[in-house]
């Protein structure tokens, strides 16, 4: 299993693995494929530096990327102090409601809340970009879309390639021209921010408008060496996988209170997901759960703007998260979640990638 992105990076397998763990990340680049930490959940750059530290420790030489999240238009700016005064007091009535109706239970007086994501706004995102220059990193790709074109052009001089996701053709052509050098063409079964597209109509496109120019990954529903066959036979040079990430050993290493998480991930099934703004303000694919149901009801109010809507729910996450009750978890994933039925090793799940890849082209040959 060789294209041209191996060659590109210098990595054994067309695999590219985002995830909010550097462990998981780290683990991924080691198992032969191309490990990308999304650097959202990073509001102090200091402490995306050391993580960064870290990865270069602990990758075993191999490459691996980061992905960072700068919004086509420029978001509001402030302090999250002056950011919060923004948001209305009855979506915190609302918030605060549900929580007491799921029995979500307040933080431990000890515990180090996390302060609501600032990682989506430009400043911050321009920060983590600083940082990561100053690192051995093999990509830099931005979940939404092109990055500015002095971005572009620090990451180039720097000889790191951009990568961009898009969920239309047109965006990808648009990518391209502004000098992205790798187009992930995400559909509409992935989870986190996804357009309308699925992507067994979305690959072959971009891969038709762009793909004489650039290298085309595919992402949204793959899960299964023969899904990865899928996609090269449509036409892209690797594949681009988020979500099955999450049920993994090694995420627990980063994040250790996700119990609850994986517990109802590998719960799920393919239609156990949701396309929604109460995330972050934009369209993104979450696990359906009590959570969700509550902010699709009748009374609830239209979900904010980014990066409102975040801070809005951000202690929230922080508590639905240190409960560990699955059917209220709040967590971005695409409807792959039907084949994640058990939490296991990174290295495991490449291995499977791999023979059920050799499978599914054996099994193919016999059609000729």
């Amino acid at each position: 299993m060789r294209t041209s992105l191996c060659d590109r990076f210098g990595i054994e397998l067309p695999i590219v693995g985002f995830t909010p763990s550097e462990h998981v990340a780290a683990a991924i680049s080691r198992a032969g494929g191309l490990g990308v930490l999304g650097c959202v959940r990073f509001n102090d750059a200091a402490e995306l530096d050391r993580v960064l530290d870290w990865m270069d420790e602990h990758t075993g030489g191999k490459p691996y990327g980061v992905d960072i999240v700068m919004p086509a238009k420029i978001p509001e700016e402030g302090s999250q102090v002056d950011l919060t005064k923004l948001i209305p007091d009855g979506h915190r009535a609302f918030v605060d409601k549900v929580l007491r109706e799921l029995s979500v239970p307040p933080l431990p007086d000890d515990t180090d809340e996390r302060a609501g994501v600032l990682g989506w706004l430009h400043s911050v995102a321009r920060s983590h970009v600083d940082v990561a220059l100053k690192h051995r990193i093999s990509l830099i790709a931005n979940a939404l879309g092109s990055p500015p074109p002095d971005v572009i052009e620090r990451a180039h001089a720097a000889g790191v390639p951009v990568a961009a996701l898009a969920g239309k053709a047109e965006h990808a052509v648009r990518h391209v021209d502004n000098g992205v050098d790798f187009v992930v063409a995400q559909g509409y079964e992935a989870g986190g921010h996804t357009g309308e597209i699925a992507s067994m109509v979305l690959v072959p496109e971009i891969v038709d408008a762009v793909g004489s120019r650039v290298p085309v990954l595919a992402a949204g529903g793959i899960g299964s060496g023969r899904q990865m066959a899928a996609a090269l036979a449509l036409g892209a040079q690797g594949v681009w996988m988020g979500s099955f990430w999450l049920a993994t050993e090694e995420y627990l290493q980063t994040m250790a209170e996700s119990g609850g998480m994986q517990q109802a991930l590998v719960s799920a099934t393919s239609a156990d997901t949701v396309r929604t703004r109460i995330y972050t303000g934009k369209p993104a694919r979450l696990l359906k759960t009590r959570w969700t149901e509550a902010w699709a009801a009748p009374d609830a109010p239209e979900p904010l703007p980014m990066p409102l809507q975040n801070l809005l729910v951000s202690q929230a996450h922080n508590r639905i998260h240190a409960s560990g009750d699955p059917s209220v978890v709040s967590m971005p994933v695409g409807q792959i979640v039907g084949r994640m039925d058990r939490v296991r090793p990174v290295a495991e799940v490449i291995a499977e990638l791999v023979s059920g890849y050799e499978e599914a082209l054996a099994r193919l040959d016999k059609t000729r």
